[in-house]
């Protein structure tokens, strides 16, 4: 995103042959809601074919905003009028959305905050094809973390989804939910870490698959004692591995993860410096709980970032924001793939 005088423009940039193109405009919005957190996105949909969603305030409250989404069938040359996956019309919170291919249409997960404040936050999920119709509107979970980021990944048997449960009992642990002949299933605790805590630590899980293979990775703090874990199924998630524990006491977590091949994965996180800065540092786990030296890839002065990690061939793109010059901006690192498997 970028500031105007009276506006914010959502631009993107493609990655190709080991570069970034051009930054290209999707959207300007004078209403736009920009949050360290709550990151916008553009989807790349096949054949040309682009998704853009972002936040929108819809009354003049501090968490009052809508997701708004438009399509483009040219690359991004032209866009469609903005939608919204949502029509229930309360000033309340949407957002925190994660996409994913669904036959020709696209599905979305997001936060839902229009049963608040009188109940919980809500995930909810629908469809929304290329001229903007919404279907199969669903709610995965009534009660879940208010402000943690969501993840979905597409395994053999279906979409899955990670997200930050909430009990009464402020119990804020890790969920994931399968989407199984088109029905999302309820969701189920992945490790029970019983981390009680009275707000949001807006930390949200990560999550990748191929085929049967899942690699989730998340933060907890249970016990006031902070940590990155990660756990792997090989039966798309019907089950997943015991926790493994990944990260030095210090962590602030924000994590990536994504697959290298079906018996390793690569999880990402970040960790206070000497300097203070902030360390984005890398690791390599097996499947079999084996795990990998610690690789520092690169440094932030920001603190509030949640770095975006990705395969792209033979190498590893990570992108956050950072300061240059007394200007926040987007700082991009790739990696060679080759060297975690040592």
């Amino acid at each position: 995103m970028e500031r105007g005088t009276d506006n914010v423009a959502l631009r993107f940039s493609v990655y190709e042959q080991g570069s970034w193109g051009p930054a290209v405009t999707a959207t300007i919005d004078e209403h736009m809601f920009v949050n360290w957190a709550d990151l916008p996105a553009v989807t790349p949909l096949g054949s040309g074919s682009l998704l853009a969603h972002w936040l929108s305030y819809t009354a003049d409250m501090p968490y009052a905003y809508q997701i708004l989404t438009a399509h483009s069938a040219d690359e991004g040359a032209t866009w469609s009028a903005p939608r919204s996956p949502h029509v229930d019309g309360t000033p309340t919170e949407h957002g925190f959305v994660s996409m994913y291919p669904v036959s020709g249409a696209t599905g979305l997960v997001w936060l839902d905050g229009r049963q608040t404040p009188d109940k919980g936050m809500t995930l909810r999920s629908a469809t929304l094809s290329a001229d903007g119709a919404v279907s199969d509107k669903t709610v995965i979970d009534d009660w879940v973390c208010d402000c943690c980021q969501t993840d979905v990944a597409i395994t053999e048997a279906g979409p899955i989804a990670a997200y930050r449960d909430r009990t009464a009992d402020e119990v804020r642990d890790i969920y994931v939910a399968r989407n199984l002949n088109g029905e999302w299933q309820p969701g189920s605790a992945i490790a029970n870490d019983g981390w009680v805590i009275s707000g949001c630590p807006v930390n949200g899980p990560a999550i990748d698959a191929a085929g049967k293979f899942v690699a989730l990775a998340w933060f907890t703090a249970a016990g006031q004692k902070p940590k990155v874990q990660t756990a792997f199924s090989t039966n798309a998630g019907k089950s997943f591995s015991e926790a493994i524990e990944i990260s030095s006491p210090n962590t602030t977590g924000h994590v990536g993860v994504t697959l290298l091949d079906r018996h390793t994965y690569v999880v990402s996180w970040m960790e206070p410096g000497k300097n203070g800065d902030y360390a984005i540092k890398l690791r390599a786990v097996t499947t079999d709980g084996q795990t990998g030296r610690e690789h520092i890839v690169g440094r932030t002065s920001v603190a509030r970032n949640v770095p975006q990690l990705i395969r792209v061939g033979d190498k590893l793109v990570l992108a956050w924001t950072d300061t240059f010059d007394n200007v926040q901006k987007v700082a991009s690192v790739q990696v060679a793939i080759l060297g975690f498997y040592d």
